[in-house]
């Protein structure tokens, strides 16, 4: 087959460190967007005043399931993530399982990211200048900037990342510190009548779906500089900045609300989304929220491209090992780059939301929320899949360190669970409407599931060297694998 310059390679190229991944997996996560809106949703439909303990929470409940996912990280290094972990745990069927739900669950991310940081972008351009201007516009040109940065590859994109995320932290710190020095911090906020109630779940799943990306540390695991040590530590560093700052942050607005009325404000400015442009704009005032809505796009462009570069890569590992075509496997000689499979995840992405926007439908109300909801619940499934494949391995292997390898990810693994289960009993609330058909749309899991097993069958039968493959050498950082019969 020929090949261009550019792509005439299958191996990954980088060199990450960990401050690097940490950069790439946090502007996926998006602190200022997550804090924005994320975290109002949280305090009015969930857990009021008590949010903050919501949130540390579920940093321990990551933290507890990172211990086996970093002890996995030490033995196998893979761009395809948690397949990869669930190949090695669970067998080759279970693996194409979990990659189908996780290509649907980031693909999907991915499209509504587009919709999302094209809608905020003319709103905000809009209150700058009076100018009205289409939101697919906005979002094409995002797409164009991302792709191109892609091209430059990993190295590029960490340092563009990195940028955006101190600056993202930076306003989110100074408005905790502000609110600190004029307020103080409510103890309140932790006693149990706070967070105690028939809205506890909620407020964890929300609290857990400010966590989603951090899983993506694995996936950078062949372009890292040490990916046996690099990948635990990123992981870990992540989970803990991440945690660190959503409770410190949640504590400082439910604080400034107070905590018994925090829940109502929150409801109060549910449907304008603007419960911390307030909350700045009382405490920072008018000068620094105006920064601050200028970073939010900054952050929604973060995330989007951080969110691309996960998504791209499970179609280069797919690729690479035959399962999807294996021209997705082809990288750019001179950056590493995936650049084929970044082109095609794009174009699905692209796809979709023009589809809304030539229906005329308001993305903030259709597009947004059907398909990140969509992806935020295939992720939190790949995830709960994951760990059960991570406990499975080391207890096949006979490892004695049971603290490590199953007590502590088992524990981990139970809350993720929990975690899975509300989000499927409570997706319309997660995904921000009530229409009967994007509450349906969680549905779509369980037939990728069962295309990954349609996958497995065919692949057995009519591919063995490809079937052969998927359990081979996983742990081989610059895997090049040669397949005749790929499927396509």
């Amino acid at each position: 087959m020929s090949t261009s310059p550019d792509t005439t390679s299958t191996a990954l190229k980088g060199n990450l460190g960990v401050a690097s991944i940490v950069f790439l997996v946090l502007a996926a996560v998006a602190p200022l967007t997550g804090m924005i809106v994320i975290a109002s949703l949280a305090i009015a439909l969930g857990s009021g005043g008590g949010t903050p303990a919501m949130f540390a929470v579920m940093t321990v409940i990551l933290l507890l399931f990172s211990v086996g996912y970093a002890q996995m990280a030490k033995q196998l290094t893979n761009a395809g993530g948690f397949y990869a972990f669930v190949v090695k745990g669970l067998g080759r069927t279970a693996g194409l399982v979990a990659a189908m739900i996780a290509v649907v669950g980031y693909n999907c991310f991915v499209a509504g990211a587009v919709g999302t940081s094209g809608f905020f972008s003319a709103v905000v351009f809009e209150s700058f200048t009076g100018v009205s201007t289409p939101w697919w516009a906005w979002s094409l040109g995002w797409v164009v900037l991302a792709w191109i940065f892609t091209r430059s590859g990993i190295d590029f994109s960490a340092k563009i990342l990195g940028v955006a995320l101190v600056v993202e932290v930076l306003i989110l710190i100074a408005l905790d510190v502000a609110i600190l020095a004029q307020t103080g911090f409510a103890l309140d906020a932790w006693a149990p009548s706070a967070w105690a109630g028939p809205t506890m779940g909620l407020g964890l799943l929300f609290a857990g779906t400010a966590f989603l990306g951090f899983e993506a540390t694995g996936l950078f695991g062949e372009e890292a500089r040490d990916p046996k040590r690099t990948i635990p530590r990123a992981t870990y560093a992540a989970i803990l900045v991440i945690g660190v700052l959503a409770v410190v942050t949640t504590w400082a607005f439910v604080s400034a609300m107070g905590v018994a009325d925090a829940q109502g404000v929150a409801l109060d400015h549910l449907a304008g989304g603007d419960l911390v442009f307030v909350l700045s704009d009382t405490y920072l005032g008018p000068v620094l929220t105006a920064v601050m809505q200028v970073l939010l796009i900054v952050s929604l462009f973060a995330a989007l491209l951080a969110l691309h570069n996960s998504a791209t890569r499970y179609l280069y590992a797919m690729g690479r090992v035959g399962v999807f075509p294996a021209r997705l496997s082809q990288t750019r000689e001179k950056t590493g780059s995936p650049v084929v499979a970044s082109t095609a995840q794009f174009a699905f992405s692209v796809v979709v939301a023009m589809l809304f926007a030539v229906a005329g439908a308001d993305p903030i109300l259709t597009l947004v929320p059907a398909f990140t909801g969509l992806g935020t619940l295939g992720i939190i499934v790949m995830q709960a899949i994951a760990v059960v494949a991570v406990i499975v391995h080391f207890r096949r292997q006979r490892d004695p360190r049971w603290m490590t390898t199953f007590v502590l990810p088992g524990i981990g693994a139970i809350g993720l669970w929990v975690v899975t289960a509300l989000a499927f009993a409570n997706f319309g609330m997660m995904a921000g409407s009530e229409d009967p058909l994007i509450g349906a749309l969680p549905w779509l899991l369980p037939l990728a599931a069962v295309a990954g097993l349609v996958i497995a069958v065919v692949t057995r039968s009519r591919a063995p060297r490809v079937w052969q493959a998927l359990d081979q050498d996983l742990d081989k950082v610059g895997l090049e694998v040669a397949v005749e019969t790929p499927l396509r």
